[in-house]
This record gives C-alpha cells, sequence and structure tokens, in this order.
C-alpha cells in the first residue's frame, strides 16, 4: 500500500514538473502565430475540463456520499468564500508567485485526500491520482509561462517547479496516516476543496481560456471532461 500511494503520488506530481518542460519548449522553440496562440488556451480549456471532471466523479460524490447537508454545505461554502479571499489578495499583490500559489491550492488538497481515500477505496485513489496528474499539466504549463513572464529566470522556475512536485507525495502521505481513519474528515476536505476549486475554475482558469470566434477551446473542455469519464470507466 505505501509503495502505491508513493508511486501514483509521485505520478500526481512529477507532472507539474513535465508541464514546466513541455511549457519552456514550447514557449521558447515553437514561432509565435495564432495557432500557437490557439494551442496555449486550448490547453488551458482541456485542464479545465479535467478539473470539472475530478469535481463531478471523485471529490463532490464523496463528500456527498459521508456528509449530511449541513455539513456538506457548509464545507463547500467554506471552500468557496476562503479561495475567493486568497484570489483577491492574490490579484491584489500580482506580482511573480500569484498563478503558482492558485495552482497548489487544489493540488495540495487533492494529494492530501488522494493519501487518505487509498486506505478507503483503492480504485477511486488511483483515477484521483490519475486526474491531478492530468489536471497539473495544463496548469503548470501556465505557471510556467507566467512566472517566467514576470521575471523569475528559467532555470529557477524549473528549480521550483521540481520541488513542488514532491508535494504531492508529502501530501498523500500526510493522508494517509493522518486522515485514513477519519472519512468524515477527509470527506470535509474534499469538499472544502470543491468548493474551492469550483470558485478558481469559474472565476479564473474558464474566463482565461475564451478566445473570441475560436471554437476548440470549448472543445477542449469537453475532451478533458471525456478524459475524467474513461478513467472513472477504467478503474
Amino acid at each position: 500500500m505505501l509503495s502505491e500511494i508513493i508511486l501514483f503520488s509521485g505520478f500526481a506530481g512529477i507532472t507539474v514538473f513535465i508541464g514546466g518542460l513541455l511549457a519552456y519548449y514550447f514557449n521558447h522553440h515553437v514561432k509565435e502565430s495564432p495557432v500557437k496562440y490557439e494551442i496555449t488556451h486550448t490547453l488551458i480549456s482541456f485542464g479545465a475540463g479535467i478539473i470539472l471532471s475530478a469535481l463531478a466523479l471523485v471529490l463532490i460524490p464523496k463528500g456527498m456520499e459521508e456528509l449530511k447537508l449541513v455539513p456538506m454545505s457548509a464545507s463547500f461554502l467554506a471552500g468557496a468564500v476562503i479561495f475567493m479571499f486568497i484570489d483577491r489578495y492574490l490579484d491584489k499583490k500580482g506580482g511573480q508567485t500569484s498563478t503558482l500559489l492558485a495552482m497548489m491550492m487544489d493540488f495540495v488538497p487533492e494529494s492530501i485526500a488522494l493519501g487518505a481515500v487509498f486506505a478507503i477505496h483503492p480504485g477511486m485513489a488511483t483515477l484521483l491520482a490519475i486526474i491531478i496528474g492530468l489536471q497539473n499539466l495544463p496548469e503548470a504549463f501556465n505557471s510556467f509561462r507566467d512566472l517566467v513572464n514576470s521575471g523569475f529566470s528559467v532555470k529557477k522556475t524549473l528549480t521550483i517547479f521540481f520541488i513542488l512536485s514532491f508535494f504531492g507525495i508529502a501530501g498523500a502521505l500526510t493522508g494517509h496516516f493522518v486522515l485514513s481513519n477519519y472519512p468524515n474528515l477527509t470527506a470535509h476536505l474534499m469538499t472544502f476543496a470543491s468548493g474551492g476549486i469550483l470558485y478558481l475554475l469559474i472565476q479564473d482558469i474558464i474566463p482565461e481560456s475564451k478566445l473570441e470566434k475560436n471554437y476548440l477551446t470549448s472543445l477542449g473542455a469537453s475532451l478533458g471532461f471525456l478524459a475524467g469519464m474513461i478513467g472513472e470507466k477504467l478503474v
């Protein structure tokens, strides 16, 4: 069990670094063009679709299964409101870390939930790990671009992403050893994360993916959600 947790959470985390490498290659070795711009926005929408599938297929169902109406609603609203205030703070602060912190706000809670779920439902945990990994790719891709544009060097940005890749393992081990015996607490965490992630999805990610007179971005979101559906059926 321990080796599986490390393996799957390691996969979910290493995609942060892989996303940064892909962004480096794409930004520095692919010429600027309308097609490049469309690909970037389509990747953003694909990530949005995957995030939405994580909410609809894993996080929210688990919360609704374990929690009663009032606790479930309170956790979800708390997540949405707290993430709203964090988002407002980051928006006012701006600078080099806002996009990176926004990415970590959903990666860390999901990783903790991943470790806890392994003890309860290994199949669901496997799906969650795959979804987190796929979700981190486009998020890291866009975070890399924003950090470099705001002043970080490529080497420093990739170093940060490499270190952050191990947050998934640390979060999963914490969730497994601390929360595995507390399914209600795990459900609260997943529901709380769902409220915050849904806020970020609607507030930041979906609007950023939109392009006028372009339909691939919306299709990208549908394909991202389909990826989550396929993963749910496979496990």
